[in-house]
């Protein structure tokens, strides 16, 4: 795959289209030291951007919460991925929403930073390939915890929080593994290292962690009520991770997992079985694909 900095095609960056290779920030960014970026993941599907103004309107949420405010308004920043993905010709991709702090200041005050915005949008295929669709997933635990909401602002998309995901996410590669369950500050079962997770209980139930440290992602709202809709009772609640023995099967949900079955976490195994398969079938009919 060609590096993402040298690419043909153009971007949205701060109100236009820009060349791809010139879409660039100063090495004296402020987000860039001081993680003070909030960004997105979406999907397309035949030409369209998947629940597009749910995901503009938590990056806003998402500004709000870091303290700044993203000077576009959802209906501008929907009409800007529009734009851009028609611009590239994408189809079946993946659109990358980011917002940061600029280079007015470089110290942990930056109240008078501008505020960037860049749009991007590419061909991207199933994150996890069609095997894991078939088999299911290896996954073991991560090394780090989700941290307390009093730590973090864990209600935001922000690029800080997702060092912690990326070092358990090649801790868990280099061991093997397709990804790694991270568990919350208290020990509960929390989310992968970028997809929420779910497991069918065998009283037929499905349950999933309840987002109170990690964010509520988008897929997984709207697996939930795939799930409501072919009749399953969902309960959200504080998960041990010793209750996963009474779990049959398991899956991720996200942007970029979709639906994706989980074959196997540490001594815990799944099946790929009819839940799975009809919630990723009804995921599929759902975007159209």
């Amino acid at each position: 795959m060609a590096s993402f900095d040298d690419r043909d095609g153009k971007i949205w960056y701060n109100g236009e289209l820009v060349d791809w290779r010139s879409a660039k920030l100063h090495v004296l960014s402020h987000g860039l030291h001081y993680a003070s970026a909030v960004f997105e993941g979406i999907r397309v599907y035949n030409g369209k951007a998947f629940k597009l103004t749910e995901h503009n309107e938590r990056l806003i949420k998402s500004g709000e919460i870091l303290g700044f405010a993203i000077p576009y308004s959802v209906e501008q920043l929907n009409k800007a991925t529009e734009e851009v993905i028609k611009a590239q010709g994408v189809v079946n991709g993946y659109i990358r929403p980011i917002a940061w702090r600029g280079s007015e200041m470089i110290a942990v005050s930056a109240q008078n930073c501008k505020i960037h915005v860049a749009i991007a949008t590419w061909e991207w295929p199933s994150y996890f390939g069609k095997e894991a669709k078939e088999k299911g997933l290896r996954l073991c635990w991560a090394d780090w915890k989700r941290p307390s909401p009093e730590t973090e602002p864990t209600a935001a998309k922000a690029a800080g929080l997702y060092m912690i995901c990326t070092l358990s996410k090649h801790s868990a590669e280099a061991k093997g593994f397709n990804d790694a369950l991270m568990l919350d500050y208290r020990g509960y079962v929390a989310e992968a290292t970028g997809a929420n997770v779910f497991f069918v209980m065998k009283n037929g139930e499905i349950h999933t962690p309840t987002p109170d440290c990690f964010l509520d992602g988008i897929t997984r709202r709207t697996v939930i009520g795939l799930a409501k809709d072919l009749g399953y009772k969902v309960v959200e609640r504080h998960i041990k991770p010793e209750e996963l023995a009474d779990a049959t099967e398991a899956f991720l949900t996200g942007t970029a997992a979709e639906v994706t079955p989980i074959g196997s976490l540490d001594k815990f195994a799944f099946t790929v079985g009819e839940t799975c398969h009809k919630l990723m079938a009804a995921f599929d009919k759902l975007v159209g694909r």
